[in-house]
């Protein structure tokens, strides 16, 4: 972890992201990776946590008006696409995947980047209940290299987003 480079230094995705950050009073500003994380798995590694402890930003694409839907769910689990579609689209609308450059173009991030605040046009949001299994989580910080320190209850302040069961129920063994 290279928290030592100057903030003027960083892609501007970090930037927003840190002014996002300061301008909340949050105490952590993001830190630079030595090494790209742009899975859950590589960033908890980097950063000596557990798996869940990640904050995975999932971007879908609500087919009836193009938003950008955003769920933060933790790196450990699965977002179940059924559930989400329930609490985010009306009269049966559907969700569909969403390719690099619709990420990139509605949240001004790239795949393996995206912060779950700071957005170009602002998403609709969902956190997933799970990550509240944790006292602190991290997040992308709008670069595949950046991160943030942060928990659930700043996760849900900063964002004004409503928590939702919105992952997949592991089968009983």
């Amino acid at each position: 972890m290279n928290d030592t480079v100057s903030s003027e230094a960083w892609p501007a995705g970090m930037q927003r992201v840190a002014a996002a950050l300061a301008a909340f009073g949050h105490p952590h500003a993001p830190v630079k990776l030595d090494d790209a994380a742009r899975t859950a798995q590589q960033a908890a590694d980097a950063l000596g946590v557990a798996l869940g402890q990640i904050a995975k930003s999932i971007i879908f694409r609500r087919k009836s008006d193009e938003a950008a839907v955003l769920v933060v769910t933790s790196g450990d689990l699965r977002v179940d696409e059924k559930k989400v579609q329930a609490l985010v689209c009306a009269d049966g609308g559907k969700l569909g995947r969403a390719d690099a450059e619709f990420v990139k173009g509605k949240t001004g991030f790239s795949i393996g980047g995206v912060s779950p605040l700071a957005h170009s046009t602002p998403p609709v949001t969902l956190i997933d209940a799970q990550l509240f299994r944790f006292a602190d989580i991290w997040a992308a910080a709008g670069h595949p290299h950046g991160v943030f320190r942060l928990t659930p209850d700043d996760l849900q302040r900063f964002t004004g987003a409503p928590v939702h069961d919105v992952t997949v129920v592991p089968p009983v063994a």
